[in-house]
């Protein structure tokens, strides 16, 4: 219970954080990675995190956020991003082929890509894992009793 409050209370500080940016951080981009490696990753994402790493070290904002969303969250898939009134809007969802409202999107804004795609990872990592497939499933019904019926003409 400690380790779910502590990782709370490091998403609610990385969120802060992300929206105060002006710019990525080589420091700011590994807090986010070991809030992934802590919570999502699984133990043959090491190469791919190493490669994250590298991105990190080249700066390669852009790069390291996709492939950090690619290899923490391998359930969401990125759905938009829109560059609109000097603004970055990010989109990610879970179920690609749904249309937005009955997907669990995450949407999110911010002047720079990289801080859009990463401010978009953190607050994905925040949403609890399958809280939305039971909300959204339809139960099945069957009838109590079921009748066949010829609708044939024969005349």
């Amino acid at each position: 219970m400690r380790f779910a409050a502590d990782q709370s209370e490091q998403t609610r500080r990385l969120r802060a954080e992300l929206r105060r940016a002006q710019a990525v951080t080589p420091a700011l981009a590994a807090d986010v990675l070991a809030l992934a490696e802590a919570s999502r990753l699984a133990s043959g994402g090491r190469a791919r995190a190493a490669r994250i790493r590298e991105l990190i070290r080249a700066e390669a904002w852009t790069d390291g956020a996709l492939a950090l969303i690619e290899l923490g969250l391998p359930q969401w898939k990125l759905r938009r991003i829109v560059y609109e009134d000097g603004e970055w809007h990010c989109s990610l969802g879970k179920h690609w082929p749904l249309p937005a409202w009955l997907d669990d999107v995450v949407d999110v804004s911010h002047p720079m890509l990289p801080l859009a795609l990463l401010t978009a990872f953190v607050q994905a990592c925040s949403v609890p894992p399958g809280s939305t497939e039971t909300a959204r499933t339809v139960p099945s019904v069957r009838p109590a009793t079921a009748h066949a019926m010829c609708c044939d003409n024969f005349a």
